[in-house]
């Protein structure tokens, strides 16, 4: 992610989150690295059939407090997150073409999106924790409030996250289709596992 495209992205989110504009003392910030694996499984449960769509395509950030996760006021956070659904795979590419035209409209709405902040943090051992946001999901351009919670462990000179939420196309404006090489459930299972860094330390790796 571009350093101007944070910056405008960043900017969005503190308007749609109300915030003053004013981060943290101190405060660290981490992105999505793409040094190390990410992945993002939709999967669909069905009577007569059970299918995944998968992709490696998601970015973001996260800007934490001076002490990370153990800050004392986990909300004085800022994170933003998104998956590229043009790069969903099925595994079938008739099946992939009509779900990414028809249904998710990936020309018009190409981008799923997570933007909010640390409601709260359930800390475990060896510094593992269980992280839940509260913000907006957007997704076919409709958003709506979530709560996602994650499993998150450290990493390196970050965290290493594994999330999983269900999403119902019907909140979304989503069309369910029930064709003999798509059939959609309504709810759809999001599995999401991915690693962000301190940003100076991605900039250390390809120095």
């Amino acid at each position: 992610m571009s350093k101007g495209i944070r910056v405008t992205r960043w900017l969005l989110v503190s308007a749609i989150l109300g915030s003053s504009g004013a981060r943290p003392a101190r405060a660290q910030e981490l992105h999505v690295d793409r040094t190390q694996s990410t992945i993002v499984r939709f999967i669909s449960h069905t009577q007569l059939d059970e299918f995944e769509g998968v992709t490696e395509g998601i970015d973001g950030y996260v800007i934490l407090g001076g002490r990370g996760l153990a800050m004392p006021n986990p909300s004085d956070t800022e994170l933003y997150f998104e998956v590229d659904l043009a790069s969903i795979d099925t595994g079938i590419g008739l099946r992939n073409r009509h779900m990414r035209d028809n249904y998710l409209e990936v020309e018009k709405y190409p981008y799923a999106s997570f933007a909010g902040t640390i409601a709260r943090v359930q800390a475990g051992a060896g510094g593992a924790a269980r992280v839940t946001a509260e913000g907006t999901f957007i997704v076919h351009g409709v958003s709506s409030p979530r709560e996602i919670s994650c499993d998150v462990t450290p990493h390196g000179r970050g965290y290493r996250a594994g999330c999983a939420f269900v999403v119902k196309l019907s909140d979304h404006a989503i069309e369910i289709p029930s064709v003999m090489f798509l059939e959609l459930a309504n709810e759809i299972e999001v599995r999401v596992e991915f690693t962000v860094s301190l940003a100076d330390a991605k900039a250390e790796d390809r120095s």
